[in-house]
């Protein structure tokens, strides 16, 4: 962790105290020394939930910068010629180990026009060899846990090449803290999956961004459970809306493990576990099941 002085504002002071989480403190005050998050679990000693609790509160008060993002415009991206490869395979000893490489890990020749799109890597976005074998494992590894035996083509190992490049993926190091992040990540999605009984089916992108901001706000396994037992209740089924309404409530609260609810159930109704929803809040609900219906179905 680097040991520098840090300048906060009273603004932001001000917003920390009235936030009262430590967590939340510890890991503004983390980043703001330079730190990258991927490496806050392990200097903080804070779990991935706690660590996403906390970024979720940063963003809640406007005190946390999205990293930045070098955008790639497609326009720009070079067009190599055969004579550009021909000349790389003859004289430059790097990028003709590079080729036997991804040939190997790959399970197949490569082509020239996949040579040319091999190329970029190094010569466009600047990747070293290296960085380019763990890309190639990456895209190959993930292909395989959608339970795809084929190998990915170089179409589809550029276009995360490229996602990369806009990330600042360029080192090694930067890769392993993205790669690991993806795969806690994964597998936190395949979890909620099974709690929520999901089977037969990848989640959709709207499913994902639900579930990721549940684990964002630090709920346990046994409070979304408690929040998926009252939407089929109260809905008949899961209804991700309804469910996340639910979530959102018990967060703006400061409630999330099932004791904490429990407690605040029986503190906010003492002589019933259940409080019934508005006709407001029915409504709105109900608004926005329609929306995320449509949205899918699209």
């Amino acid at each position: 962790m680097n040991a520098t002085e840090v300048n906060i504002s009273r603004d932001h002071v001000r917003k920390l105290l009235a936030a009262a989480s430590p967590d939340a403190a510890m890991v503004y005050l983390y980043v703001s020394c330079g730190n990258p998050i991927e490496g806050a679990e392990q200097v903080l000693k804070m779990g991935a939930g706690r660590i996403g609790c906390a970024v979720a509160t940063l963003r809640q008060l406007g005190l946390w910068e999205e990293p930045k993002r070098v955008v790639i415009p497609a326009g720009e991206r070079p067009n190599y010629t055969e004579n550009d490869v021909f000349e790389a395979m003859d004289q430059d000893f790097d990028f003709r180990i590079l080729y036997g490489e991804v040939q190997r890990l790959l399970g197949k020749s490569l082509n020239t026009e996949e040579l040319k799109i091999l190329l970029g890597f190094t010569r466009y976005l600047g990747f070293t060899p290296d960085v380019i074998s763990v890309l190639v494992n990456y895209c190959r590894d993930r292909q395989r846990q959608k339970g795809l035996n084929r190998a990915p083509s170089l179409r589809m190992i550029e276009k995360e090449a490229y996602a990369w490049a806009e990330k600042g993926i360029d080192s090694l190091e930067e890769a392993a803290a993205y790669i690991q992040n993806q795969n806690q990540y994964n597998t936190r999605m395949a979890h909620i999956k099974h709690l929520l009984q999901i089977r037969g089916r990848r989640l959709t992108a709207a499913e994902e961004r639900y579930a990721y901001q549940w684990s964002e706000m630090g709920f346990d396994d046994e409070t979304i459970l408690m929040a998926y037992e009252r939407t089929c209740i109260n809905t008949g089924g899961l209804k991700w809306p309804y469910m996340n309404s639910i979530l959102k409530r018990w967060h703006d609260a400061g409630l999330h493990t099932a004791d904490q609810v429990r407690a605040g159930d029986s503190k906010a109704q003492p002589k019933s576990e259940r409080r019934d929803l508005s006709p407001d809040e029915l409504e709105a609900i109900r608004r926005m099941m329609e929306e995320e219906e449509h949205g899918i179905q699209h």
